[in-house]
């Protein structure tokens, strides 16, 4: 049987700490931001700094990562994140911080986690075999799901219960864990495509130009055009009704801050039990379907959330996504990395992920002023109807994909028999979808 490198597991480790830094995070963030304001709308400002850039950088970044050494954008990138940690870390610490350097620190975060990301994803298919992506994206997963789900959230809570700034310095130091193990990459663990004729020639190019042909490839792939359109609305929808969850769990559940750090638990729990099983029901539905399904659950568990009577349908709804976020992303991210050609995944991510992610800053905003209009749970419910209605109107476009032999036959999981898998960080995100 073949095995993961060394290479391999250094990544795997230098994201299982900065995943735990990331989920303290998750829930001390908008914890913080919940001690400076109540305002929905001010909330929503901070989720909408962070997720702006993959709205105005996802294109160029995808550019750079074909162009350069993927592994030291990675291990940068970490150390610029590490840099903004510590610097509002300290700003905490002597109550500086209100919500502008929250949203500013947000932003600056945003713009490395893009190349980071996009960085990661490209040069996973140098450091494994083919036939092991399913496995390694598995692996990725889970680490992903325990830390930014599972251990970081109630941990960051904890934390945050103690002192303001420790959940954030913490996440300083794991970022600077991170950017120390990627470096010590070997040499050879660069990415493939940055060692070819095909990309030597292009780097050539223009970066308008090399961006123009990212865009021209997913425009010309009717699958993947229409997932990563599906994706949009979908983070789009989530995001605003996530982006107030802290006020719905502390203000309308009425639980306290170790309680919000709890739902992410539950969302966390519902993840690993979809990474053990959702491989074998992937199978067993064939791709398409599985998407469908995982996208019908979105739709119908955030309309559910926003409705929760208590606590405890609320955890269990969160569950309930965090598997089906595992069903969609097993499948999409080892899509992406058999059909698109190598020297292109840079920029085809790129693109992908400004469709996926691109609207979720807008999410966040539209979901602060519809809480702030109309109730803390109207966004959610708002979120359910969207995702479903976009799932109707993508149900011909996805049903013509299937007739097209050559990318069902590529992407489907009958053929890459992932053994554990789950959502990459970026398709989906853990701390939203």
């Amino acid at each position: 049987m073949t095995r993961l490198g060394s290479a391999y597991w250094r990544l795997w480790w230098a994201n299982a700490v900065s995943y735990a830094g990331d989920g303290a995070l998750v829930s001390a963030l908008p914890l913080f931001a919940v001690t400076v304001t109540k305002d929905p709308r001010l909330i929503s400002l901070v989720s909408a700094a962070m997720f702006l850039p993959w709205l105005l950088l996802s294109l160029p970044a995808g550019a750079i990562v074909d162009r350069h050494d993927r592994v030291a954008l990675m291990w940068r990138s970490q150390t610029v994140q590490f840099a903004v940690m510590a610097v509002l870390t300290i700003l905490i610490m002597t109550r500086v911080a209100g919500i502008a350097v929250l949203a500013a620190a947000g932003f600056l975060l945003g713009c490395a986690e893009v190349v980071f990301s996009n960085a990661e994803q490209s040069a996973l298919p140098a450091l494994v075999p083919a036939d092991l992506l399913p496995r390694a994206n598995g692996n990725q997963q889970v680490v992903l799901t325990i830390g930014e789900t599972f251990v970081g959230p109630p941990l960051g809570s904890a934390l945050f219960a103690v002192r303001a700034a420790l959940p954030f310095g913490l996440d300083a130091v794991s970022f600077a864990g991170s950017a120390a193990l990627l470096a010590g990459l070997p040499r050879t663990a660069k990415s493939r495509t940055t060692q070819s004729r095909t990309t030597r020639a292009r780097s050539e190019q223009g970066m308008r130009a090399q961006i123009a042909e990212g865009v021209r490839w997913l425009a010309g792939h009717r699958l993947l055009r229409t997932v990563a359109l599906l994706l949009g609305v979908s983070n789009f929808s989530s995001q605003m009704g996530q982006v107030t969850l802290v006020l719905l769990a502390t203000q309308t559940l009425h639980v306290g801050t170790g309680g919000y750090g709890l739902l992410w638990t539950a969302a966390a729990i519902g993840s690993v039990l979809g990474g053990l099983v959702n491989p074998a029901i992937t199978r067993r539905l064939g791709l398409l379907t599985s998407l469908i399904v995982a996208m019908a659950a979105f739709a119908a568990l955030d309309a559910g959330i926003g409705l929760a009577p208590d606590f405890a349908v609320a955890a269990a709804l969160m569950a309930c996504n965090g598997f089906f976020v595992t069903m969609w992303n097993v499948v999409t991210v080892t899509m992406r990395q058999r059909i698109v050609p190598a020297e292109l995944l840079g920029r085809v991510n790129s693109v992908y992920r400004m469709l996926g992610w691109g609207l979720m800053p807008l999410g966040a905003l539209a979901g602060g002023f519809i809480a702030h209009a109309a109730g803390l749970r109207a966004a959610y419910i708002v979120g359910g109807v969207l995702s479903g209605a976009a799932l109707l109107a993508a149900l011909p476009a996805l049903a013509g994909a299937a007739s097209d032999s050559s990318s069902a036959d590529k992407a489907s999981p009958d053929k890459a028999s992932p053994d554990k898998a789950s959502p990459d960080k970026d398709e989906v995100p853990a701390a939203s979808r």
